[in-house]
Parts: C-alpha cells; sequence; structure tokens
C-alpha cells in the first residue's frame, strides 16, 4: 500500500459533493481545499495521515514519526489539536503480488526516506522537486521537453 502525498483534490464541484455527501458533517466539509488523492485505490475511504504523537483505535504506525488511522472519529479530534499535523487522504495505491518489487528493480521508482516535516509542511506543488533536488536530480527547465536529434 502506498499513498501520494503531493496531489491535492483541487476539483471545483468537490465542496459541492462533499457537501451532498456528508451532510452536516463540519469535520469533513470544512477540509475539502486540504484532501488529498492518495491514489486510485477505494477513492471512497478516508485515511489520515498524521503525526504518531496522536494514538487511537486502529493508528498504525508508518515509522516512529508518522502514522495512519482511518476512522472518521480521529479527523475530529485531530482538528481540535492544532499542534498535531495531519491529512486526508481519500483512496491509496496498491500493486500486485511481486509488481512494486519488479518496479523497483527497473528504476520506476526514486527510492528515498522522508520526515514529517516534508509530509505535513512542504507546500504540495513544491514536493517533487526538494524531493528530488535531495538526491541530487535537477529538474532544472529542460527536463520533461522532448526533442529530435
Amino acid at each position: 500500500m502506498g499513498m501520494i502525498v503531493n496531489k491535492q483534490f483541487k476539483e471545483p464541484d468537490l465542496k459541492e459533493l462533499f457537501e451532498k455527501l456528508y451532510i452536516g458533517d463540519d469535520a469533513i466539509n470544512s477540509l475539502v481545499n486540504d484532501i488529498f488523492f492518495g491514489g486510485p485505490v477505494l477513492l471512497e475511504r478516508g485515511i489520515v495521515l498524521h503525526d504518531s504523537s496522536y494514538e487511537s483505535e486502529g493508528t498504525v504506525n508508518l515509522s516512529d514519526r508518522i502514522a495512519m488511522t482511518s476512522q472518521q472519529h480521529v479527523l475530529k479530534e485531530l482538528q481540535t489539536k492544532p499542534d498535531i499535523p495531519f491529512k486526508l487522504m481519500l483512496g491509496h495505491s496498491g500493486w500486485g503480488a511481486g509488481q512494486l518489487e519488479r518496479e523497483i528493480e527497473n528504476g520506476d521508482w526514486l527510492m528515498q526516506n522522508t520526515t514529517p516535516d516534508f509530509i505535513f509542511n512542504v507546500k504540495p506543488e513544491q514536493m517533487w522537486e526538494q524531493a528530488t533536488g535531495s538526491l541530487g536530480i535537477d529538474l532544472g527547465p529542460a527536463m520533461g521537453i522532448g526533442g529530435q536529434a
């Protein structure tokens, strides 16, 4: 299981959709602009990625400092704790048996460690450049531009 942490939902109709789906649920409706696309699997299921200093029933520690919980009450509790950073993710990514390992062996993924500061404080639009830069990869203006020789 994996989660994309730098893709916010930016659809203009998202707020209207959430108001219809979560009638009277101010905890979710107030976060519409801060909801992240975790991946294409189970989009209807919310996962709260948070600092591991917060624990609740069903919390899974991903590292010493990052955890996740999929209980709805967690979102409401974390909104009252401004000192505990969190992100609401919808969906996640998944792979078949051995698929991720093959993709890593093929060089399809850039692997690195991360920190809570990166996950919770770096602006989503800056994450890709910062992550690749920490690996020594320069995403200068020529990156991503094709041509013919």
